[in-house]
């Protein structure tokens, strides 16, 4: 396994080749500096550790301080694990966007857009009890019955309702790795990819 912490730059298109327009999402993947490598002999797995994003020294504990020095790098915002890493890395070395190549395919790993508290029709898709007719004047985004009356006596789980929506963990496999910008850091990857613009990414295969 090989992987990079990215941030979500936003959406484009491109054209291949054969003339055809291909949307597609900027990645700003690293540089990453490895700051702890771990092995099965010291920590019972194999990993790298990878930080990403300078942080400011004033918000940074004096435990993170010392960590960071060891790698021989100033404070970083994101630190994230990638198990079994394919890669021989040392401590203090950089991972930049260039460990992937043009038409590979990757998994992207981010947090979807918060929606805040939804009700049913935007959250499952529901299409309302109804026609505004026959007195149901303010049912056309009613969630309808929840169940039965006497024999559960209760909301049996998992009952589609209203309730939070977005903000969750996905994962968007075998997306195609389209373009590489090494100067910039850049990777251009075909689709979409969950988050809002600016959010921290994971690119993994």
């Amino acid at each position: 396994m090989k992987g990079i912490i990215g941030k979500k730059i936003g959406m484009t298109s491109i054209f291949s080749p054969d003339g055809k327009q291909q949307s597609c999402t900027i990645i700003e993947a690293g540089p990453c500096v490895v700051t702890q490598v771990k092995t099965q002999e010291a920590d019972g797995y194999t990993a790298l550790q990878l930080a990403f994003g300078e942080k400011k020294e004033k918000n940074t504990t004096s435990a993170e301080k010392n960590h960071f020095a060891k790698a021989n790098t100033s404070p970083k915002k994101f630190v994230k694990e990638f198990r079994n890493y394919s890669l021989e890395k040392n401590i203090g070395e950089t991972v930049t966007a260039e460990i992937f190549a043009e038409g590979e395919k990757v998994d992207v790993v981010g947090t979807t857009k918060g929606k805040g508290f939804q009700g049913v029709v935007k959250r499952h898709g529901f299409s309302g009890v109804g026609e505004a007719s026959h007195g149901q004047h303010d049912r056309q985004r009613a969630p309808g019955s929840l169940g039965n009356s006497s024999d559960a006596s209760r909301v049996m789980k998992g009952m589609r309702m209203a309730g939070r929506m977005g903000a969750e963990r996905v994962k968007v496999k075998g997306l195609k790795v389209l373009k590489i910008f090494p100067e910039k850091n850049y990777i251009l990857v075909s689709g979409s990819v969950p988050g809002h613009n600016g959010s921290i990414v994971y690119i993994q295969k």
